[in-house]
């Protein structure tokens, strides 16, 4: 996993002007008189903007293209803009001259190439909403990459749900053998988990998909600028209408990594019964996602859904950070929001990755139908099926109960039984049930069979929720390639508009 991060932009600083002078070596912003110092290379975050540094291009044409529409700078201005935004795009983050951060070093780059005119480029804004437009604008990216391997993690259970829809399996509550279910059964509840996870990250992208460009430092602009013009370039689905929280507002990233977490959450869920099936011999995973012991050779051990279980630790931590950075933080732009981004990319990266790994875990992992089919009876684990099926023959439910209760004392079998309705009901289990009923209730495929109620084991029950999760998958599926495509066509839209100046 990546340790790559962004940081925030620096403060309000803001060059609302043509931009004509021009600062020598020390780069475009903060002049002579802030250019030294040792604390130059603690406010620095160049190195770490290498994430949004094609971000910060894209939202650079969108707006030069935009103050050139607006008559605020001349069409060959622009051009000339345009064209040195190309090449420094060319020659890459690593190209660029020092600076405070990827946006000063870009417009520094840009003035060295085109002259006091490049300085136009940051004319009716600030650092402040250009930094909140590229942390929008490459989040989206990375949650719809997230979103991604949610689906891919969907399919696989599904696809495994549509193989053992009668593959009995013992289910545990407390870890202790509880009821007999199936496979099926047991993989549609994580993929309604991960569908959940999927709506959350869906939700976000749908707040992160707003343009914050227009707002300046915080308090908008004079020139007549055309904020929706900007977000249409750019592919964002509308503006942060008021110019104070689109500069200062992050709860996108935290709603982001909340959801994020959440998943993380889920899938270390998945990841802790996988692991405790392969330890049972329920599951052989595949070669591709254990390992062997450096000194015992017989051991295969399940390395990487351990670290899948372990990054749930990571994405919560990266909550309680950014929590922590943004609580109290008075409104408008505050320095302190240079270390809020690195909470998001870095969760973003893990949970993402996680994910894809459990997706590939589960979609390529042996189920031994023969091992779960000898547990699942195990722990006299068809007791409430018995308890069931005298309630339905009209014995009170917490009678049975504890006729049940004291047969499993004993034999997990019909002598058991017969002995506890003599000392409970003082009479003979046949004076309320069929022997033979008792014995199908005892059995454990007949157990889950008889258990077809809504969202239930039994596979007449499971076949519904499976055509529920398959609908469900695809519907997100055309959500998320029409989201894509929204996006590429923005990117070639304003690619042709870069094109009629340069």
């Amino acid at each position: 996993m990546t340790e790559e991060s962004a940081h925030d932009g620096p403060t309000e600083s803001t060059l609302e002007t043509d931009g004509s002078d021009t600062a020598g070596d020390e780069g475009v912003v903060r002049r002579d008189r802030f250019s030294g110092g040792p604390a130059r290379s603690f406010l620095s975050s160049l190195a770490a903007d290498e994430r949004i540094f094609e971000a910060d291009i894209e939202i650079d044409r969108a707006h030069v293209i935009m103050l050139a529409e607006q008559d605020i700078i001349g069409d060959d201005v622009a051009g000339q803009i345009l064209t040195a935004l190309d090449a420094i795009e060319v020659d890459g983050h690593d190209s660029l001259p020092d600076g405070e951060d990827v946006h000063e070093a870009i417009e520094t780059a840009v003035i060295e190439g085109v002259g006091p005119d490049g300085g136009k480029m940051h004319t009716a804004r600030s650092r402040n909403d250009e930094v909140a437009a590229c942390i929008r604008y490459r989040l989206r990216e990375d949650v719809l990459e997230a979103i991604e391997t949610t689906l891919a993690l969907r399919e696989s259970l599904i696809e495994v749900a549509a193989e053992h829809t009668e593959t009995i399996m013992p289910g545990y509550t407390h870890l202790q053998p509880a009821q007999p279910t199936t496979v099926a059964h047991w993989a549609l509840a994580y993929e309604g988990a991960v569908r959940r996870d999927t709506a959350r990250l869906l939700e976000a992208y749908e707040r992160i998909n707003q343009s914050p460009l227009g707002g300046a430092a915080f308090a908008g602009t004079p020139f007549d600028i055309d904020r929706e013009r900007t977000a249409e370039l750019l592919g964002f689905e509308s503006v942060v209408e008021n110019s104070m929280d689109a500069s200062s507002s992050r709860d996108f990233l935290l709603e982001t990594t909340q959801a994020l977490s959440t998943h993380a959450t889920t899938l270390s869920g998945l990841a802790e019964d996988v692991i405790i099936f392969a330890n049972r011999g329920f599951v052989d995973l595949s070669d591709d996602y254990s390992s062997t012991s450096s000194i015992m050779p017989q051991k295969k051990n399940p390395d990487t859904l351990e670290l899948v279980r372990a990054v749930a630790g990571d994405a919560a931590g990266g909550v309680q950070g950014l929590t922590t950075t943004l609580k109290g933080l008075p409104r408008a732009y505050n320095r302190d929001l240079q270390r809020a981004t690195t909470h998001a990319w870095e969760t973003v990266d893990a949970v993402t990755e996680a994910s894809e790994v459990a997706a590939g875990a589960v979609a390529t992992a042996d189920w031994n139908a023969d091992a779960l089919a000898a547990e699942a009876g195990e722990g006299f684990s068809t007791a409430t099926g018995v308890a069931d099926l005298l309630a339905a023959n009209g014995l009170p439910f917490r009678t049975a109960h504890e006729l049940v209760a004291i047969a499993a004392e004993n034999s997990a079998d019909y002598d058991a039984l017969e002995a506890a309705a003599q000392d409970v009901l003082g009479e003979s289990l046949e004076a309320y049930v069929d022997p033979e009923a008792v014995e199908a209730a005892l059995d454990p495929a007949e157990s889950v069979a008889s258990r077809d109620s809504q969202g239930g084991p039994a596979p007449e029950a499971v076949g519904p929720q499976l055509e529920t999760a398959r609908d469900a998958l695809e519907a997100d599926g055309e959500t998320l390639e029409a989201t894509d495509d929204a996006l590429e066509e923005a990117h070639e839209a304003l690619r042709s508009e870069v094109n009629g100046y340069v």
